[in-house]
């Protein structure tokens, strides 16, 4: 099975980058058939990669969430599955356009770790293990997304204004709202995400929380997402200011999943 894993995987990294480039040439030459045929790889590409962690999970006897290279892969599976509803239920292609190249940075960094199936930590021997991680999965491919809109959002103006724009990206306003949708969900699973993982530390290590560096990360961005929906439904905020600090908040999120691992070592140092 791992090896049928690998092959899938494979498939999927050439699916999402082929994807990606009929995103670019729709922008490019402005045919809508083929951004029909870049939602369809991509989507081809997201049951393919589903297929692939099953296919992982089954030949490592557990879940496949547990390391660097699973929970990369997972990621690039959260924001494909993320921006995919969003093109879909906005009609949206442009997103995809956007959001593509993160997806394909994401797994092209899982490609870049190691594949090797170890033993599980004792620690890591809970059935919290898929609550925790799956959400966290959601969340951050929810912030993905909201990092994308919000960069749309930002060079919206910057672009050269045509029927082909009003047509296939929303107007500043209703940018500003699907962002605000996609940072909403963000911190709902993000909240699981805490909510779940200081039940299994407490079972695991006997306290709910220890400030390891990835639960302190972690509470940093929940903080930085709360402020951001807060500032927007008490004090009317939004637009570029309220763009910016969706960015800002996916910056932290890549730290707390890449640089807290690489420069501040902690019990989540395996993942």
């Amino acid at each position: 099975m791992l090896q049928v894993e690998n092959t899938l995987f494979t498939i999927v990294m050439l699916a999402y980058f082929a994807a990606m480039l009929l995103y670019f040439a729709f922008i490019a030459v402005k045919k809508d058939a083929l951004a029909k045929v870049a939602v369809g790889l991509q989507a081809l590409g997201f049951v393919l990669h589903t297929a692939a962690l099953v296919c992982r999970g089954i030949g490592a006897g557990r879940l496949p969430l547990t390391n660097q290279y699973e929970f990369a892969t997972a990621f690039s599976w959260g924001l494909s599955l993320v921006s995919l509803i969003f093109v879909i239920k906005f009609k949206f292609p442009v997103l995809g356009a956007f959001a593509a190249p993160v997806t394909f940075l994401v797994i092209g960094y899982a490609a870049m770790q190691s594949r090797e199936v170890r033993e599980l930590m004792p620690s890591l021997r809970s059935n919290w293990l898929g609550f925790h991680v799956s959400t966290a999965i959601i969340a951050y491919g929810a912030f993905g997304v909201c990092f994308v809109l919000s960069i749309i959002f930002l060079l919206r103006d910057r672009m050269k204004q045509s029927g082909f724009l009003a047509q296939h990206i929303p107007d500043k306003e209703k940018l500003d709202l699907i962002s605000y949708r996609s940072a909403s969900l963000g911190l709902l699973f993000l909240t699981f995400t805490i909510i779940t993982g200081a039940i299994w530390a407490e079972r695991a290590w006997g306290s709910y929380w220890s400030w390891d560096p990835k639960e302190t990360w972690s509470l940093v961005t929940w903080l930085i997402y709360a402020a951001y929906l807060h500032l927007r439904l008490r004090r009317g905020w939004q637009g570029r200011a309220a763009a910016l600090f969706a960015v800002v908040g996916f910056v932290c999120v890549i730290f707390t999943y890449i640089g807290v691992n690489t420069l501040l070592p902690g019990v989540h140092s395996y993942a």
